[in-house]
């Protein structure tokens, strides 16, 4: 009498830490985690500048001799910096104001009206990106002078 065999096993996946120098180049973020990454970046930027922030509010505000000195800045440099890196950094700052202002009004839509699908996160990621890129470079030709 023969003993049955049993039935073979389907191959199952098969799962590994990930070697990240190797594995991470390849792999393709969905919009979604774009938008949350960056979102944690902008916040990241405007505290890291908080100083410069501040900064350029006081000095636009305090007096007339300040707000030429203001804006001297951008026109002529800050002191050892050229204006177009006052302007960049200025740029950046723009960005991430709009970018985690944008992310964090669709993260409060989507807890209040529970709007939670994958078609949804990524439309609305592509919408976030869009709108506060295209703001960015609306704000910055006005920054640099274009219009």
């Amino acid at each position: 009498m023969s003993t049955p065999h049993p039935a073979p096993r389907p191959h199952r996946p098969e799962f590994r830490n990930i070697h990240a120098l190797r594995d991470l180049p390849s792999y393709r973020l969905p919009p979604a985690g774009w938008v949350s990454i960056l979102h944690r970046v902008s916040g990241a930027l405007m505290f890291v500048l908080l100083p410069f922030i501040i900064w350029l509010f006081d000095t636009s505000i305090s007096s007339e001799y300040s707000f030429a000195r203001f804006s001297s800045a951008f026109n002529n440099g800050l002191w050892l910096l050229p204006a177009a890196l006052v302007k960049l950094v200025t740029l950046a700052l723009i960005w991430a104001y709009l970018h985690h202002l944008i992310a964090g009004l669709r993260h409060v839509y989507m807890d209040v009206n529970h709007a939670v699908s994958k078609e949804f996160g990524r439309s609305s990621a592509l919408f976030t990106l869009a709108l506060s890129l295209g703001l960015t470079a609306i704000l910055g030709a006005k920054l640099f002078g274009l219009y």
